[in-house]
């Protein structure tokens, strides 16, 4: 029987489990839903199906997608749990058996099982398939109407290893390019870099030693290079078998990003070296005659994991500014230069996807405004003008929290930014969450519909849109 789930702080409020699976099929709206807007918007995150075994970090609950399909005016919601091979195992045996995070804490039935993991990070549209990701493994395929669980994607066996959940696409080739570390199993320095043709079949793969083992969640893309970020959020299963934490902030190990020529090899790796600071999310980069420039969400130190000692981090510290990296390929030293382009914090930042890796003027980001009282990390969306420097941005509202917002162009030819924001939104007032659409090119005017639903969706990480047929 069931157990109930303990007082977390990941387990509670916004972040509460929900137990079961729905479809909406026309769903209160509020102002008007433009009528070119035609497709699916997805967004993964952890749902837990039991309460966990030990201790819980949110990286670690099981994958639910969530659902919502717009056509002609309508809005339509569905959300199912991703069916890995954990969840049915659990499923069948009503209660947790694995620990992600602590491989010491398996019930004795299942261990030494390796599964296709908990695929609650990322969802993406590529190839035809929908395949929901988290970076520790293969990724998950749905499909892209009914939700259902098709099952592990491999790419008919020649993918070798995890695929990170921020896979990159290239707009002019339709390619997609990803890497994946711990890429030999367990902890270590092994990455891999693969390329997939837009028709979804894999064309390249190569490895490489990253300078330590370390939690490595994204990595960006310019027309001519590949940046492979390795910050001091260090892997060690030593210490973990030891009972410390098997991800923990090293900032003695400082940060090494490797840039790659797309069209040359891992053995054309070069590595520049800074301070230690962590990103989890990038918002683009693009190149710039010999200069590659990146925008970030940079913290100074790692949040939501300890420090190697198992001690807490620094609260002051996990709060992520937007920073621009440059780095200078003719300059015959190892440096990059590092300038924080606003005091905003910031958060899953998300631009038009067309302009991926190309110089852009438009992002996208969640933002907190630190109001007096919170109900989740982030309670507004924000479009920065990088040719402005201005940042416009609205608020959600009292008692109410913002996911990641994402872009979708008004038409496959639209200028950048000629398009829509989306948004789910938490109300913790109502219980519940709803959908926002907003006009991209203004903001700060607030939604031009809402659709409303009578239950919550618990806060997640990542989404992406698919355009209708």
């Amino acid at each position: 029987m069931a157990q109930p789930f303990p007082n977390h702080p990941n387990l509670s409020g916004g972040f509460a489990p929900i137990q079961m699976e729905c479809d909406v099929h026309d769903l209160v709206v509020v102002g008007d839903v433009p009528q070119d807007l035609h497709g699916s918007f997805y967004r993964n995150g952890p749902n837990p199906q039991f309460a966990p075994r030990g201790s819980y970090h949110w990286f670690a609950g099981d994958g639910m997608v969530h659902a919502f399909h717009i056509e002609d005016g309508c809005v339509s919601y569905r959300n199912r749990w991703v069916r890995t091979q954990k969840w049915q195992l659990e499923r069948q045996a009503g209660r947790a058996l694995f620990d992600p995070f602590n491989p010491m804490d398996q019930d004795p039935s299942v261990i030494g099982l390796e599964t296709d993991g908990v695929a609650n990070t990322n969802i993406i549209w590529h190839g035809g398939k929908l395949l929901a990701l988290e970076e520790g493994h293969a990724p998950f395929e749905l499909d892209p109407i009914s939700l259902a669980s098709v099952g592990s994607h491999d790419y008919a066996g020649k993918l070798q290893g995890p695929m990170t959940a921020h896979p990159k696409v290239d707009h002019e080739t339709g390619e997609m390019l990803f890497f994946g570390y711990n890429a030999k199993g367990g902890i270590s320095e092994h990455m891999t870099f693969n390329v997939v043709d837009k028709d979804g079949q894999l064309l390249r793969s190569e490895s490489f030693r990253a300078p330590y083992a370390a939690m490595v969640h994204d990595f960006m893309i310019t027309k001519d290079y590949v940046l492979f970020p390795i910050m001091p959020l260090t892997g060690s299963l030593e210490r973990a078998m030891a009972g410390g934490p098997a991800y923990a902030w090293e900032p003695e190990k400082a940060t090494h990003i490797g840039v790659m020529p797309r069209q040359g090899s891992v053995a054309d790796m070069r590595w520049f070296v800074g301070d230690a600071c962590y990103v989890f999310h990038p918002m683009n980069a693009h190149s710039d005659g010999n200069k590659i420039i990146c925008d970030v969400c940079e913290y100074p130190q790692a949040p939501l994991f300890p420090l190697a000692d198992g001690s807490p981090g620094d609260p002051k510290q996990a709060l992520a500014k937007l920073v621009r990296w440059t780095f200078d390929l003719d300059a015959s030293t190892d440096d990059f230069s590092r300038e924080q382009l606003h005091d905003v914090v910031c958060e899953f930042p998300r631009l038009d996807e067309r302009r991926n890796g190309l110089s852009y003027r438009y992002g996208y980001f969640s933002a907190d405004s630190k109001p007096a009282s919170k109900v989740g990390g982030f309670n507004q969306i924000a479009r920065v003008d990088h040719h402005t420097g201005s940042i416009e941005s609205y608020d959600v509202g009292i008692g109410c929290a913002v996911s990641e917002p994402i872009f979708v162009p008004k038409t496959e030819s639209a200028a950048e930014g000629d398009g829509y924001v989306l948004a789910y939104v938490f109300d913790a007032n109502r219980q519940a969450s709803s959908l926002l659409i907003l006009d991209a090119q203004n903001v700060g005017a607030g939604p031009l519909a809402t659709a409303y639903l009578d239950h919550r969706i618990p806060f997640g990480f990542h989404g992406n849109w698919r355009q209708g047929q």
